[in-house]
């Protein structure tokens, strides 16, 4: 088990913790929790041995093999599943030293090094590795791809690829699903529910909380709290603790009225479809676990859009891409007022060509688009963080879109996103991510759109500041459309699921749990397939690499005896120069002695040259054999 006792740790002028009990059990599966800032990575740093807490310590991890994902990588011309793979450094160790020793025709040395791959599955990597690599969502060829061809989101799931291909007791993981769809985050989900070691993992997407997780840890007023169950158990019992702080109350009672009015409205409005059905079932949830956010610092709203128009946006007869041959085609979508749907699809569907198109970011292939006379779009991506000005506040950026507003109001609406004094009138170049997507994110909500385009908005944003998102998004009036791999917040926002599979746009007639349901399914069929034909592909290795040695040995036994001989040959050649060399042999009554060492000499200077030349005969014939082995 692993302790952690009376830990305290100071980062700059900050406390972060202060002592911090907690004790893991080994094979427990435990999801750390916590405002940004409150110390989770830090705590990763101390487990890893990166950091020294200073005071208290942690007892039980100098024997354990640790597995973590690596937050960057450095472009290489290794090959991604190379790369990967050698994330098993005995495997890697192994396989350089099994080169080596064949390089050097050692193949007598080289021979137990079979077994041991044999032992640990080393034959297996190259497939296991691609394995990973599909399941994360790369494409066919990338394993043999250099990891300096992807960027850097890419770059971050290789590394998550990496650390789940080290064999480990205690596995690691800081927002492993920040960068993955929907369906590699299903993937991941299924791989780590099979993992069995020790998990702690940072995340904060509930649903794969609850999907992969038993325990809450979570970091608050400088402690570690542990919590039985998963996040859904964690957000009921901490919202009984805090029901029963009375300070707390008539702010809970505030906003439990707030998503009581909203329900009422809803109720009225929902139809008979599946997920809009899901959706009313998790509002009424939200009723009872809303005191358990009360002290979020998020708290902000979409305002009614002023105009509107139905519909708001079309597209009919479209075909979209990117000037080849079309990603999609035939897509027919109207958005009304009020409209709200989720795109579910594999990674490079087309669901961001989709978003791209319906925004006018992407001109259409063929068909129509057509924007009503009022449709105004908030339009939500992962590059509108790089547009940024990191020199100026996030203030600035709302003054720039709204010349004419207040000061004041700018104020107090960024205050609602957590950007209060300093840190709302101050440059953004050092916010983080988080930051950053809050910013992106109130600069939507300030423009008062009538059509939300929301492509994954919850990478890097904490759980109070998800939670705040999807109360917003609730209420919110207009027409919606989301990616995200964020289960639970297309649950609660989302009233029609659309699939985007095989260049369509269709209606999924299924609900969420159904769509996991087929996506984990097809990931089995294609492991059992995988794992069959790499059982037969392991055996072919094992026969290749037996029968090569048994073909090798023949010729390796008449190397050696060259190799023994020439040997014997030079040993005697030295004795011979070593006779001649004496003095008293070239007197006059040793000329016999003389004749005959020099005879000798000639005998062996002849029988070199031809064992050279045999043995250069020889290791050509090895040399083609070792490259031809079939």
């Amino acid at each position: 088990m692993i302790i952690l006792r009376d830990i305290g740790l100071r980062r700059g002028s900050k406390l972060l913790l202060q002592d911090a009990n907690v004790t893991i059990q080994p094979g427990q599966r435990l999801a750390l929790i916590g405002a940004n800032g409150s110390g989770k990575s830090s705590l990763f740093s101390l487990l890893l041995g990166e950091l020294v807490a200073d005071t208290g310590e942690i007892e039980g991890m100098s024997r354990l093999r640790i597995a973590h994902m690596a937050q960057e990588v450095h472009a290489s011309g290794m090959p991604a599943g190379e790369y990967v793979w050698r994330g098993d450094s005995v495997l890697a160790t192994l396989r350089d030293e099994l080169q080596r020793l064949e390089s050097a025709g050692q193949f007598d040395a080289a021979a137990p090094l079979h077994g041991q791959l044999e032992e640990i599955d080393g034959y297996s990597a190259e497939r296991r590795s691609e394995r990973l690599l599909q399941g994360l969502g790369f494409g066919e060829n990338a394993a043999a791809r250099p990891v300096s061809d992807f960027s850097g989101g890419w770059r971050i799931r290789l590394n998550l690829a990496r650390a789940l291909m080290t064999p480990s007791d205690v596995l690691l993981l800081d927002e492993p699903t920040n960068h993955l769809d929907l369906d590699a985050t299903l993937w991941l989900q299924q791989w780590l529910q099979q993992y069995p070691g020790t998990l702690l993992m940072i995340s904060h997407d509930r649903d794969f909380i609850d999907g992969t997780c038993e325990r809450i840890l979570q970091i608050e007023q400088q402690q570690l709290q542990a919590y039985k169950g998963n996040y859904s158990d964690f957000e009921r019992q901490r919202a009984e603790r805090l029901a029963n702080q009375q300070a707390s109350y008539e702010k809970q009672q505030r906003r439990i009225a707030e998503i009581d009015d909203f329900v009422r409205r809803f109720r009225y409005k929902a139809t008979k479809a599946r997920q809009a059905q899901s959706r009313l079932k998790e509002l009424e949830r939200m009723q009872a676990l809303a005191p358990a956010h009360i002290d979020s610092p998020f708290d902000f709203s979409f305002p009614a859009p002023a105009r509107s128009s139905d519909p708001l946006l079309r597209l009919d007869g479209a075909s979209l891409g990117y000037g080849g041959p079309a990603v999609l085609a035939g897509v027919e979508l109207h958005l009304r007022p009020g409209s709200r749907y989720g795109l579910l699809g594999k990674n490079g569907a087309g669901k961001s060509t989709l978003l791209k198109s319906l925004v006018g970011d992407l001109p259409l292939l063929a068909g129509e688009r057509t924007a009503g006379e009022h449709c105004t779009i908030g339009y939500f991506d992962q590059q509108q963080l790089e547009a940024l000005d990191l020199q100026a506040s996030a203030a600035l950026h709302l003054q720039r879109l709204s010349p004419d507003a207040r000061e004041q109001e700018i104020l107090n609406f960024l205050g609602g996103f957590n950007f209060r004094g300093d840190t709302a009138t101050s440059v953004i170049a050092p916010f983080s991510g988080g930051e950053k997507a809050r910013l992106a994110l109130a600069m939507v909500v300030w423009q008062r759109p009538n059509l939300l385009v929301l492509d994954e908005p919850t990478n890097h944003l904490d759980l109070d500041m998800r939670h705040a998102l999807e109360v917003a998004l609730g209420a919110y009036e207009g027409a919606l459309i989301l990616v995200s791999h964020d289960r639970h917040l297309l649950r609660n926002t989302v009233d029609e699921l659309l699939l985007v599979h095989d260049g369509r746009v269709e209606t999924y007639a299924d609900d969420l749990e159904g769509y996991e349901r087929w996506i984990l399914s097809s990931y089995r069929q294609v492991e059992r397939t995988d794992v069959a034909a790499g059982d037969n592909s392991r055996k072919e290795k094992r026969q290749s690499a037996a029968a090569q040695r048994e073909k090798l040995r023949p010729l390796q036994k008449t190397i050696a005896k060259t190799e023994a001989e020439m040997s014997a040959v030079e040993t005697e050649q030295a004795a011979v120069q070593t006779r001649l060399s004496d003095t008293d042999l070239y007197s006059e009554g040793r000329k016999q002695d003389l004749a005959a060492l020099l005879k000798r000499e000639g005998e062996l200077k002849a029988r070199a040259v031809q064992l050279e030349e045999t043995w250069l005969e020889q290791q050509e014939a090895l040399e083609q054999l070792t490259s031809d082995p079939g």
